[in-house]
């Protein structure tokens, strides 16, 4: 749906839009096209703040703590520690978690663990609710390659409020395997979770989306990595190893190095691809993530290489309209680097032998008010209603549909990985980063992308588009796997 029929719909036509009436000047003052503000500019001279590391048996606390994020003072915010953001939480494969959280917040919470593989009792359904001081000990094993996921609530009505506010944080398994590819690690390896976040006269976030930002996405002005406002981080001349998540509510980013160099791209979500994969642009949805190597060897001392977002198209109007930077790279070291890129990465197994076809049909339809514009096949979410029963250890085809829609749809399953096996229409193409296991797909307008899955874990699960306004809104769907 463009903005104008949108304009159609809400009954202001063209004797509202001739007439210059208040009421639709009032309306687009407050984003009832959803035109995004222009992203803000400024000097790059905060340190990279970088998350502190705790195992797989540490306790959690989703707590109001206090953060300076603009050029003020302290502002309180969401977090799972006493600042923005949470903990880095690293597992082994074969680990078992036993990871106490405690709801310290006024309003009831719970933890989706994003590109984990577990059973359903731990993965953060919406119906699972942690009351305020409430806890719940989540216990599960970790069963899945090496990869870079991560944490954030999810519950129906509150999930964008709570992640823009401040919840969410990575979570990374590693493996014998990917350890033996003897990649960057310790101070060479940098999580840089990239959210944008609108801010108010104090410096504190808001976080309260008009129907024309639920229609397209909620976005910000101010870019922030793990936190940090107008960033830099100190690198030397050697390899570098970043795990890119856009933890943004709506925003898409396409990342590119001021210098022109390539990202290296050896993960996508919540695995390793089959062998690194060379790309001047990465094209990032909400709640998908990319590990990447980037090669500073050839950058002379003193040098400022940019981390930007260039201009794109397609994905909505709304998206890509604005060039900016995110992140500033200042080599202050140099290095001998003896870094070999390997050749291959790990072992990657394709899917096949689908019994099932089953279509998600992305739609769009207008009440009288905002509530359930966004469907899929038609429905908005029912707690207590099951959309789709699966067979445990099945594998299917599920074919997300956008064919007829005009704005893009990051989509994601919760408790299973997938492959892409084809995009139709669109973008026509299943890009570098996309080869290996995802969880989240980005779906762009007139695209119809196909996904095979294997089922694994019983229980009650929910797909869903990963903008975060069209989830809230009721763009999501229960199944089951029996």
């Amino acid at each position: 749906m463009n903005r104008s029929e949108f304009l159609k719909r809400m009954g202001l036509g063209t004797v509202a839009i001739a007439a210059g009436s208040s009421l639709l000047t009032s309306c687009m003052d407050h984003g009832m096209e959803g035109e995004a503000p222009n992203v803000l500019d400024g000097v790059f001279n905060n340190l990279l703040k970088v998350p502190q590391t705790i195992n797989a048996t540490s306790a959690l606390s989703a707590q109001v703590g206090m953060e300076t994020l603009a050029n003020g003072g302290e502002v309180p915010v969401l977090g799972y520690g006493f600042g923005l953001l949470g903990p880095t939480i690293r597992v082994q494969k074969g680990q078992n978690v036993n990871l106490n959280f405690t709801n310290k917040l006024s309003e009831h919470t719970n933890i989706h663990w994003h590109g984990l593989v577990i059973p359903a009792a731990m993965d953060g359904h919406p119906d699972h609710r942690i009351m305020p001081n409430g806890s719940f000990n989540f216990q599960f094993r970790v069963n899945q390659q090496a990869g870079t996921n991560w944490y954030h609530p999810h519950l129906h009505g509150l999930t964008g409020k709570q992640v823009t506010e401040g919840l969410a944080g990575l979570f990374i398994v590693e493996s014998e395997e990917e350890k033996a590819l003897n990649l960057p690690s310790g101070t060479y390896e940098v999580p840089l979770i990239i959210q944008d976040k609108r801010l108010n006269s104090s410096g504190g976030i808001t976080y309260n989306p008009t129907m024309g930002e639920v229609m397209t996405g909620f976005l910000g002005e101010t870019i922030l990595v793990n936190g940090t406002n107008k960033p830099f981080l100190e690198v030397s001349t050697r390899f570098y190893r970043f795990r890119i998540l856009n933890g943004s509510t709506a925003r898409i980013y396409n990342l590119v190095l001021s210098n022109g160099s390539d990202f290296c791209v050896i993960g996508s979500d919540g695995s390793m691809l089959p062998q690194p994969e060379s790309m001047k642009n990465l094209l990032l949805g909400p709640g998908e993530r990319a590990d990447v190597l980037v090669d500073f060897s050839g950058v002379k001392l003193g040098e400022m290489i940019y981390l930007e977002n260039e201009e794109f198209s397609g994905m909505g109007e709304a998206q890509g309209d604005q060039a900016y930077k995110i992140l500033s790279f200042n080599v202050t070291g140099i290095e001998n680097d003896d870094f070999i890129l390997p050749t291959t990465l790990l072992p990657f197994t394709k899917l096949s032998g689908s019994t099932k076809t089953r279509p998600f049909k992305i739609t769009m339809r207008m009440g009288h008010n905002s509530l359930g514009m966004h469907q899929i096949n038609g429905k908005v979410f029912d707690s207590d209603r099951i959309d789709e029963i699966v067979n445990l250890g099945s594998t299917e085809i599920w074919e997300f549909d956008n064919t007829a829609g005009d704005e893009a749809h990051p989509m994601h399953v919760h408790g299973v990985h997938f492959q892409i096996l084809s995009r139709k229409g669109g973008r026509n193409t299943i890009l570098p980063q996309e080869s290996g296991w995802k969880d989240t797909v980005l779906v762009a307008p007139k695209e119809k992308v196909l996904v095979i899955l294997k089922f694994e874990h019983k229980g009650k699960f929910v797909v869903h588009c990963h903008n975060l306004e069209h989830e809230d809104d009721g763009m999501m769907l229960n199944f089951e796997v029996i």
